[in-house]
């Protein structure tokens, strides 16, 4: 046993596999266990007990946990992808950075829930009437304004119509993630990988993009005003700049064109094919 650091709580290290695998077969409880890193992936765990159970890191991929009893539940970083948590009981869980793609959240207990940075996208069903655009979750039409995401890992998140109005995305993996209509005014792209980032009618004034690598980036009808750097920004192969937009990069000053990436190693000036005089 180890003892927690959060004072006089003793945890127990981590359940052998097989000895879970019994306890569910018999349909025991494995309330207040310890279950970290556990691979669960495609497990019927339908109306198990599993309420204040250490589930951080587990893979629940395609697991059935249909009306799971998961009050308390630590599901950090968790991967519940495609699995079955309708009418579950989710209540005062902790979800913070799960990936909730196309998980099953129908008729489920959310109170007190905490969603900040889990991953939701298209295929996610909510409870009806539940606010989950407000909830520190990421996906499309969430609301992330001012959000602190810096070095996140959102490689191929959808964040279609987002609103990341201000937010802190310096150093965040974006590579092909889809930013469709997302708005972006004001925030912090500085360094961000953007690599085939789908760009499509984003609002990016006034954005930060020192350093950014927006490489085959698609940016048709991306709103790019009034940007507050671009120095060492790639755009090598970006798709979609008009001829006023790129007119309007190759305006910003020779310091911030001739300034390399430090990651690609390509000019900002040379990327965009400006005429540098």
């Amino acid at each position: 046993m180890v003892i927690s650091q959060h004072s006089s709580f003793i945890i127990e290290e981590p359940l052998s596999l097989e000895f879970v695998l019994q306890a569910i077969e018999q349909g025991k409880s494995l309330a207040l266990k310890n279950l970290q890193g556990i691979n669960l992936s495609q497990m019927d765990l339908s109306g198990l007990d599993l309420s204040g159970t250490n589930l951080i890191g587990a893979n629940l991929s395609g697991a059935n946990l249909l009306r799971a009893h998961l009050q308390g539940v630590d599901l950090r970083r968790a991967n519940l992808v495609d699995a079955t948590l309708q009418g579950a009981n989710l209540e005062q869980s902790y979800l913070f950075r799960a990936n909730l793609a196309g998980c099953n959240l129908e008729e489920a207990r959310l109170e007190g829930a905490k969603l900040n940075l889990s991953q939701y996208d298209a295929q996610t069903i909510w409870p009806e009437g539940f606010n989950y655009k407000n909830s520190g979750a990421i996906g499309p039409g969430a609301n992330l304004s001012g959000a602190f995401l810096s070095t996140a890992n959102l490689r191929g998140a959808d964040l279609r119509g987002c609103n990341l109005r201000g937010a802190y995305l310096s150093g965040a993996d974006l590579t092909g993630a889809n930013l469709e209509g997302a708005a972006l005014s004001g925030a912090s792209l500085s360094h961000a990988l953007l690599t085939g980032a789908y760009l499509r009618n984003a609002i990016l004034i006034g954005v930060e993009l020192q350093g950014a690598d927006l490489r085959a980036a698609d940016l048709t009808g991306a709103n790019l005003e009034q940007l507050k750097s671009i120095a060492g920004a790639d755009f090598s192969l970006v798709q979609g700049l008009s001829k006023e937009t790129k007119a309007l990069l190759c305006s910003h000053n020779p310091q911030d064109l001739g300034t390399w990436n430090a990651f690609t190693r390509n000019n900002t000036g040379e990327s965009l094919g400006c005429q540098i005089g």
